[in-house]
């Protein structure tokens, strides 16, 4: 028997490597004859970098400028011409200090993000994957394209500062010292939401909140980012107010204004990237799986998406989560026959995450042996 063992990681408690081991030891118990493969998935966002290095990718590290000036140390991948660059890497909200606040909502950029995409170039990259998620910054990724060398002026022809909030101030851009390597590279920007990039449902409504804004800051960011796009439809001519442009503090509007960008779908770039089509041809069966598998998941995050693609194909999936509010019926629309949770096997749902190594195990083979 073939296994492709692929899951997203359970958040809080397993990286989704972490969670294709737990899964495969609990495989082989059962089938200890079994061909495993695993492969680690994700949405784009916070795991894409890890799915890039378990699928071969090298893993470089470099000292960036963070979120709020202090440096941190970022880790990208790359592999041939391919880099793949997380911007929860150099511009998170991980990478605070302290719970975030309406003064680090305004202040966040993404400058470190273009110190990346900077050293992937450095080292031949002609092709870039953002993966975007977890970020701290609504800076329209202004940021990021400073540190490529655009300039962002106000009325008196000064720079204006880093962040979101100084954004309302920018009358024109200067990109004369654009990095000339942009233009001849390809962006590949990994989304899983198609929020706008203001108004209502864009990044400074629905995602600042979430990076410390209070009412008063979210207007001023949605404000700037208004200006923003106004100011690179003039320069570019291109129109970056689209869905999916919201992303990650609304980051993808510096590139389709600059550069050959392209939104994907977050998984169907990892899947792209880790070769799963061809693994997922291979298999006999799919074990995957992720920390809560609920109503978001069935919009087609990774493992419903993967299990999609197993149904189309005729392979049975197997499915083990931290937690699982979906009902069998709407996992089994996606093909998936079993799924087991682990808070039904730990005596407290801090148990099955401070031990989801364990339970994931005995949970994926108490699913197969009872399958």
């Amino acid at each position: 028997m073939r296994i492709l063992i692929a899951p997203d990681k359970f958040k809080g408690s397993l990286t989704a490597a972490q969670a294709a081991d737990a899964m495969a030891e609990g495989a082989l118990s059962v089938y200890p004859d079994a061909e495993v493969t695993r492969v680690p998935i994700a949405d784009g966002g916070e795991g894409t970098l890890e799915a890039a290095v378990a699928a071969g990718f090298e893993e470089r590290n470099n000292a960036v400028v963070g979120p709020i000036l202090r440096p941190v140390g970022a880790s990208w991948a790359i592999k041939g011409a391919t880099a793949v660059i997380e911007t929860a890497q150099s511009s998170g909200l991980a990478l605070l200090d302290g719970e975030p606040t309406p003064e680090t909502a305004g202040r966040a950029h993404s400058y470190g993000a273009g110190q990346l995409i900077a050293a992937a170039l450095d080292a031949g990259a002609t092709e870039i994957v953002l993966g975007l998620g977890g970020s701290a910054m609504t800076d329209g990724g202004s940021g990021a394209l400073r540190a490529l060398g655009l300039k962002p002026l106000d009325a008196a022809g000064n720079v204006v500062p880093l962040g979101g909030a100084a954004l309302a101030d920018v009358v024109s851009v200067d990109a004369s010292g654009l990095d000339p390597r942009l233009a001849r590279a390809r962006f590949r920007i990994a989304v899983d939401v198609r929020n706008p990039l203001t108004g209502t449902d864009g990044a400074a409504h629905v995602f600042g909140p979430q990076k410390g804004a209070d009412p008063e800051m979210v207007a001023a960011l949605d404000g700037g980012l208004s200006t923003w796009a106004r100011v690179l439809a003039e320069a570019t001519g291109r129109d970056v107010d689209v869905p999916g442009s919201g992303a990650a503090g609304g980051f993808p509007a510096a590139f389709l204004a600059y550069t050959a960008a392209e939104l994907e779908s977050g998984f169907e770039l990892v899947a792209d990237l880790v070769g799963l089509g061809e693994k997922l041809g291979s298999a006999d069966l799919v074990i995957t799986g992720e920390g809560s598998l609920d109503g978001q998941s069935l919009t087609g995050k990774a493992p419903i998406a993967l299990a999609d693609r197993a149904r189309d194909r005729g392979i049975p999936v197997v499915a083990a989560a931290g937690r699982i509010l979906a009902t069998p019926e709407e996992l089994a629309e996606h093909g998936i026959e079993v799924a087991g949770a682990l808070v039904d096997l730990a005596p407290s749902p801090a148990e099955a995450m401070a031990e989801g190594a364990a339970y994931l195990r005995r949970a994926v083979a108490e699913l197969l042996a009872g399958s």
